[in-house]
């Protein structure tokens, strides 16, 4: 029993410590700005390959790859270099922008009307054993799927090879990582890919193998990112951590839990404090009732022995010299004092008057803060805010932005101008498909926390082309439109049915104020 409490306590712990596995759909969307380069020249009346390798978008006109994939165009003016995109557009030629041959890397630029998505660059390696994929055109796969020159001119999907880093070493005069995803030739120029689908480096040269086992390199990022910089590129840069949606979901999860359980704690509390105030102001009611109430009925008992003293005097008195007047003051006298009697005992507080007494001491303690639904939380959450994002919220695989300035009306028009849309448990959501990106955004916003989420979708170009013709018959309302957000939520549901289940970047956003 020992030994197997062991070795299970062992394997988890092995579990836990495996690096992160790569998501599909972020290597997926990067390999969207992966693209073939090749080497063309002419006969004067067709073009043929003459040779290729690989390169990725850094912006969506400007494409790195590696130096040596363009020697022969280098050397010999009448060759050219072409562009071959990854999802079904046209090939289109570029132009060599820079080369520096000292780190094996070179820049082009798009001549034609293709625009790619760009891909982000993270700015440092994971360490140790992390694991990576290597995106490229190796040519032994060409070579085994039976493919003839001018395919090469043809869109088609990259190569996707998963491996591990094994290390960073100098190679020659320039920085490269060590990595163990498979490449050949074609793949130089390629990007090495983070399992967030970010480029950590360049795909260039592999071992010769043999009998041992095969190791491949990259240019480092910390060759790239100077190399892009020189030549006036601003390429998409991060340096957050890889983390996957997941870990970030079972995070939230945990932190809504410990938010409730400190809201029930609060409850149960202010429960607490509300009953030992109600008892207080109960025993402190009934102790002024009861104190009311045998003062009233001492004063109908005292009045009446004075009603009673009175018709004696004015029995006794009304044999006199004066005697009528006598029996007149004296009864008139005992009437007063009768009728005070009566009512000091009819006007004695009953025994339900406690209640009374004690609602009314317990108002004025503190209201209760308005339900987190209801209209009265939405209106708190009106005004002008600024949005700061959460990084330990949220998902980011490329790049941010800084703060969001955000204003809110209680119908759902943001800043005076776009109105979105309730989407129901006190969300309200507005669906962005740009005609200008390569992506697809979901906004939401929850009024009762102020917090606003950006998640991103990186779809291929079919999907986008559907999305985009689909939003083309969406009219969206203006602001204060009476019923709008009930239309455009119908309106937006299409869309989000077009949707993947999971977004490839969750920016969560905290609203204050501003």
């Amino acid at each position: 029993m020992g030994r197997a409490l062991c070795f299970l306590t062992a394997a988890m712990a092995l579990l836990l410590s495996l690096p992160l596995a790569a998501d599909p759909a972020d290597i997926d969307a990067a390999a969207r700005g992966v693209v073939r380069v090749v080497v063309i020249g002419s006969d004067g009346q067709e073009i043929y390959p003459v040779s290729h390798g690989t390169g990725f978008a850094v912006t969506p006109t400007r494409v790195v790859t590696n130096a040596h994939v363009l020697g022969e165009a280098l050397e010999d003016d009448a060759l050219r270099v072409g562009v071959v995109p990854a999802d079904g557009e046209a090939a289109v030629y570029a132009r060599v922008v820079a080369v520096s041959e000292r780190n094996d890397l070179a820049l082009l630029q798009i001549t034609g009307s293709l625009r790619l998505p760009p891909l982000p660059i993270a700015s440092s390696a994971a360490a140790g054993s992390g694991e990576v994929v290597a995106v490229g055109y190796p040519q032994n796969v060409d070579q085994a799927q039976g493919l003839e020159l001018q395919d090469i001119l043809r869109s088609q999907p990259p190569v996707k090879s998963r491996g591990y880093l094994s290390g960073s070493r100098p190679a020659r005069q320039y920085d490269t990582i060590l990595h163990t995803a498979p490449i050949a030739r074609g793949n130089s120029g390629g990007p090495l890919l983070d399992t967030c689908g970010r480029v950590v480096g360049v795909n260039s040269f592999g071992t010769d193998g043999g009998a041992g086992a095969e190791f491949f390199f990259a240019v480092s990022a910390r060759e790239l990112l100077p190399f892009l910089r020189s030549n006036g590129v601003q390429a998409q840069v991060t340096n957050l951590p890889c983390r996957s949606l997941a870990e970030i979901e079972a995070e939230e999860r945990d932190r809504a839990q410990a938010l409730a359980d400190a809201a029930e704690a609060r409850s149960a509390t202010a429960a607490e404090a509300l009953r030992t105030r109600r008892e207080r102001a109960q025993l402190e009611a009934q102790l002024a009732v009861l104190q009311e109430r045998e003062n009233h009925m001492a004063a109908a008992f005292l009045l009446t022995l004075l009603a009673c003293g009175a018709a004696t005097a004015a029995w006794q008195l009304g044999r006199g010299e004066h005697g009528q007047r006598n029996r007149l003051v004296g009864t008139g006298l005992a009437g007063a004092a009768l009728l005070g009697a009566c009512a000091a005992w009819l006007t004695r507080p009953g025994l339900e008057a406690i209640d009374e007494r004690v609602n009314s001491m317990l108002e004025g303690s503190g209201n209760p803060l308005p339900d987190a639904g209801s209209e009265a939380a939405r209106a708190a959450a009106k005004g002008q805010f600024v949005c700061r994002l959460e990084v330990d919220r949220s998902r980011i695989t490329g790049t941010t932005g800084g703060d969001v300035a955000f204003g809110w009306r209680p119908d759902g028009c943001v800043n005076g101008r776009t109105q979105y849309a309730s989407a129901g448990d006190g969300i309200w959501q507005r669906v962005l498909v740009p005609d200008d990106a390569e992506l697809v955004s979901v906004q939401s916003f929850r009024p009762d926390s102020r917090t606003l989420v950006t998640e991103r979708y990186l779809l291929d170009r079919t999907a986008l082309r559907d999305l985009r013709t689909l939003r083309g018959g969406i009219e969206a309302p203006a602001c204060g439109t009476q019923g709008g957000d009930e239309a455009l939520a119908r309106a937006q549901q299409a869309l989000l049915d077009k949707l993947p289940a999971r977004p490839n970047e969750r920016l969560v956003y905290r609203c204050n104020p501003s």
